[in-house]
């Protein structure tokens, strides 16, 4: 029988396995428990935009990349059936930011996660809410752990 915790890492892992999009983009998952995931990633050149900022798109991936690590924690298939973000300051090149993501609610279907995108300075960058759907079956054999 395994922990939770347990059950968290080894579900992380097998997403990290296929994720090549957090992989090309240096994102790093730097925690994982059940219902909740920490990811980071440094803003880099290719992440900038026009005006010299990161790139929208760039810190919304981040705070969904980090809301898939934590609404599969708990050995669900889970998508995402919606999400939206707030910016609220800029992040810049070179900057650490900081993904925390927090299970709010979770149904037998359906979730409903925040994700609060800080800096190295602890200022928030963004907050996001992703609402999830659990699709049927498991990313890992619990018996196996």
């Amino acid at each position: 029988m395994s922990t939770s915790l347990e059950l968290a890492l080894a579900c992380g892992e097998a997403l990290w396995v296929g994720d090549h999009a957090c992989r090309g983009l240096d994102i790093t998952l730097v925690d994982i428990a059940a219902g909740s995931a920490t990811m980071s990633m440094r803003v880099r050149a290719d992440m900038v935009n026009g005006h010299d900022l990161c790139h929208g798109g760039l810190i919304f991936t981040l705070a969904d990349s980090c809301f898939a690590y934590a609404c599969n924690s708990e050995n669900f298939n889970t998508v995402a059936a919606g999400a939206r973000i707030e910016f609220l300051a800029p992040a810049r090149l070179g900057d650490e930011l900081t993904a925390n993501c927090n299970q709010v609610q979770q149904g037998r279907r359906s979730g409903v996660y925040d994700v609060t995108v800080i800096n190295q300075a602890q200022q928030t960058i963004a907050l996001f809410r992703g609402n999830s759907h659990r699709i049927g079956g498991h990313l890992v054999e619990s018996e196996n752990l």
